[in-house]
């Protein structure tokens, strides 16, 4: 996993509630056995038309959010069922900062354990931000882990909280593997004292 410290980028906004999982990623696209390759199905179902065309009405086919890493979205974002694979699309399309009131838990916990910084802010504070992506055609915010802030070009400073462990993992490019294989020395001297014992 790539570790995340800062992320300065475009900010794309879905200004749409209860947002789920089949919508992020939708179930016919779940046939693959790699993480990659799920950005091009990513909110499927909205980006196009027909499965072909593109929807020119859905907020992500703009030209002025092409190539952007932070998504502002509403309350609930990744509820429904507890596809991984949603993170997988998400940053295999380019998000690495997803930025809502509320996110469900399982997809929450999923963004952490494969790279995507899901951080929850106060509703008048996400309103605010849709203001100003849609009063400032490119609009960038920087988002440092390290410093546990968010800022833009126009004086806007913002802290949010995440639990240190995810922090720790995230900053350090950990998934729930990477955290065990640190501990590969002690593992195998463990297996080691298990076969002197003839286990």
């Amino acid at each position: 996993m790539e570790p995340f410290t800062r992320e300065t980028g475009l900010v794309a906004p879905l200004d749409r509630v209860n947002v789920d999982t089949d919508q992020i990623i939708p179930k016919q696209f779940l046939k693959r056995i790699e993480r990659t390759g799920f950005g091009q199905f990513l909110f499927y179902d909205w980006r196009y038309i027909d499965g072909e065309k593109l929807n020119p009405d859905f907020e992500l086919n703009t030209p002025r959010y092409e190539g952007a890493s932070i998504l502002l979205t509403r309350n609930n974002f990744g509820s429904g069922s507890s596809r991984e694979h949603a993170p997988w699309a998400l940053l295999d399309y380019g998000f690495r900062v997803i930025l809502a009131p509320s996110f469900a838990d399982i997809f929450f916990n999923n963004c952490f354990k494969n790279g995507v910084l899901p951080i929850v802010l106060p509703e008048e504070t996400i309103d605010e931000l849709f203001r100003r992506v849609e009063v400032k055609e490119g609009y960038k915010l920087t988002v440092d882990l390290e410093a546990q802030t968010i800022s833009d070009e126009d004086g806007l400073n913002i802290e949010f909280s995440v639990d240190p462990y995810r922090r720790e993992c995230l900053l350090k490019g950990l998934d729930d593997i990477g955290v065990t294989l640190q501990y590969m020395d002690k593992i195998d001297a463990y297996e080691e004292k298990l076969a002197a014992r003839g286990y």
